[in-house]
């Protein structure tokens, strides 16, 4: 009955005839099998098509993450709809912009959120659902029966997931049946995911690494899931003896790396640890292969793409690079409307399967990063050695790249720019050990009595925490050229070493 629906399909086909296997394992709650997952996406699908969803419309989620959490992005795919995951820390007025662009027909929140988020919904059906997998969306879905997936192909859309620019507000990249089965199947078939693999799941799920990458090849694969609800470093150690590989942003790695419990011992049952979502540190890579006697494998994707380059598994993973184009992904580094010879830094672009279809609502905006022959202009800059391998060196334009989120300078300066005391700011972003990059605020004042402490304070209720910047510097004058334009880049490199 799954045939007809192109995604979910795919996703179940692996534990067909083993419903009675485990699928997730949690660390206070019974585990839950793989026919248990899918009949409680069953049951969400049907709840959500009496709530109104048909075939295209948007559902959109900012719970906390929770196994019900993922069988309602399943049960959106069966019923046809379009599964729209909102970070949990946005505020109201953020989630507002979301909702008043996408239109969703359904929104799930938090209980505790109901009332705000009812307020910005429009006409959206608010229902919920809380950290324990309960609420009005629970009470929806019980006593429900099974659901025959709607018919859908490869192109029609699975989901919307906005992604930051470093202009104007956040867009929703359209991804595809199509895009989400095709790469995550080969990243199955690259990183060598089987039945007999567990994978530690500490990521988000609002984010294309823990929803569609780690949920999805684990499905694919028939794997096992160890469910947590966030980095905790006290459950990933002791769940690694039992483990075979763990997905991470460079922030997990260096924090487990501070744990003394960390040892080749504790990590002998693993086969595979991977990185992405942020540069990791060259000397992460060499204390933990000095630590685990494994080699972390690192990736590149982003929100509009998925994954699109890898170190191999089989092979040399070079620390400081991202890999090789994934087999069905092209790859190549421009200057305009040239490719540069190898070695020399341009503006990384890819092309295949995983390519979204655009962003919603803004043919423009599409037109421009995504061209007519299907190359994607990712906006990173990067370079390709003789090897192959890919390099990223920085980012063509000014966004920021915190704990593996994307933070855009714009709109936390137009927030501290209408500050009382406040002439002008730069936003920029800085190494830091821990999140790969933090937000920096460089704020000019108009006189005395603003302060780094105030600003913070101004922004602490107007912007996700992920957002707000990790130190408030205060300047006389920003720097700029003979065109009056900021010179961001000589502030990254003036403040370089602040977190050092």
């Amino acid at each position: 009955m799954y045939d007809a629906n192109h995604l979910i399909s795919r996703l179940r086909a692996a534990s067909m005839g083993h419903e009675t296997r485990n699928f997730a394992t949690f660390p206070a709650r019974a585990s839950m099998t793989f026919g248990e997952l899918f009949a409680g996406a069953e049951r969400n699908a049907a709840a959500l098509v009496a709530m109104g969803v048909q075939p295209g419309d948007r559902v959109a989620v900012q719970v906390e993450k929770t196994i019900e959490a993922i069988q309602l992005y399943l049960g959106t795919v069966m019923a046809g709809g379009v599964f729209l995951p909102l970070n949990t820390a946005y505020t109201t007025p953020e989630v507002a912009y979301f909702l008043g662009d996408a239109s969703p027909r359904v929104v799930v929140c938090d209980p505790a959120r109901e009332g705000d988020i009812a307020e910005v919904a429009g006409d959206a059906r608010v229902v919920t659902l809380d950290g324990k997998g309960l609420g009005s969306l629970t009470d929806a879905v019980v006593g429900r029966g099974g659901f025959d997936p709607v018919p859908r192909g490869p192109d029609d859309l699975a989901a919307i997931l906005y992604t930051s620019g470093t202009t104007g507000r956040s867009k929703g990249a359209m991804l595809s049946h199509a895009n989400l089965a095709s790469n995550s199947e080969m990243l199955r078939d690259y990183w060598q995911f089987t039945d007999q693999d567990v994978l530690i799941h500490a990521l988000p799920i609002f984010h294309t690494h823990g929803l569609f990458v780690a949920t999805n090849v684990a499905l694919l694969a028939g794997a096992r899931l160890v469910f947590l609800k966030g980095f905790n470093a006290d459950e990933i150690l002791e769940a690694m003896p039992r483990a075979t590989a763990l997905m991470g942003v460079p922030t997990f790695y260096t924090r487990l790396l501070a744990d003394p419990r960390l040892t080749r011992e504790q990590a002998a049952n693993m086969r595979l640890f991977i990185s992405g979502s942020a540069p990791l540190l060259v000397d992460t890579h060499e204390e933990w292969e000095a630590r685990t006697g494994h080699r972390i494998l690192e990736r590149y994707g982003m929100t509009e793409t998925n994954m699109s380059t890898s170190n191999p598994y089989d092979g040399e993973r070079r620390a400081g690079t991202v890999g090789f184009p994934l087999p069905g992904v092209e790859a190549r580094i421009m200057a305009g409307d040239k490719e540069v010879p190898t070695g020399e830094t341009g503006v990384l672009h890819v092309r295949g399967a995983n390519v979204f279809q655009g962003y919603w609502q803004m043919p423009e905006k599409t037109a421009e990063e995504l061209l007519p022959d299907g190359w994607f202009i990712t906006g990173d800059m990067a370079r390709m050695d003789e090897d192959g391998y890919v390099t990223i060196v920085g980012r063509e334009k000014d966004l920021v790249i915190t704990g593996g989120f994307n933070v855009y300078p714009k709109e936390v300066e137009s927030l501290i720019d209408d500050l009382p005391g406040v002439l002008e700011s730069a936003v920029i972003g800085v190494p830091h050990p821990d999140f790969g990059e933090a937000v920096v605020a460089v704020v000019v004042p108009t006189g005395e009595g603003t302060s780094a402490e105030a600003v913070k304070a101004a922004l602490s209720g107007q912007l996700a925490k992920f957002k707000q910047p990790k130190e408030v510097i205060l300047l006389d004058a920003l720097p700029r050229n003979t065109m009056g334009k900021v010179q961001k880049k000589a502030l990254r490199e003036h403040y370089a070493g602040l977190f050092a």
